[in-house]
């Protein structure tokens, strides 16, 4: 996220910002590097965390808790199945259905969700291939 916004243009706003604090500016580009390096790894860091946040929820006994991202994800299937599928072969054959208001937002969490799905998932198969070989 925060190479992504360095990358949009954020970067410009940091050394403008920084330029008006430093006469010199190679001090002010080192002050720059240092805070886009701080960014960074505070970056690094809110990933790892939230990736220890769902190797746990993932590793719990409780099964509401290992349980709760796949039946969201599930639920949204359900949405996207009757929106796309199911409604309008209602509306056309019956004349009426019944859709699931999604708005953007949902988008989003389904985004979000399917890409950690698909990076985890990655990963794991990943990590296997590593275990086999070493």
């Amino acid at each position: 996220m925060i190479q992504q916004l360095l990358a949009a243009g954020m970067g410009q706003a940091v050394d403008k910002v920084l330029g008006r604090f430093f006469e010199d500016k190679d001090q002010a580009a080192q002050a720059a590097q240092e805070l886009r390096l701080a960014m960074l790894a505070h970056e690094k860091t809110a990933n790892e965390l939230a990736r220890d946040v769902v190797v746990a929820e993932a590793k719990s006994g409780h099964w509401i808790t290992s349980a709760w991202r796949p039946i969201v994800m599930l639920m949204f299937a359900v949405m996207i199945a009757n929106n796309y599928i199911i409604a309008p072969y209602l509306d056309a054959i019956l004349g009426t259905s019944v859709m699931f208001d999604m708005p953007d937002q949902a988008w989003s969490l389904l985004s979000i969700g399917l890409g950690g799905y698909v990076l985890g998932r990655s990963g794991e198969k990943i990590a296997r291939e590593v275990r086999k070989k070493g």
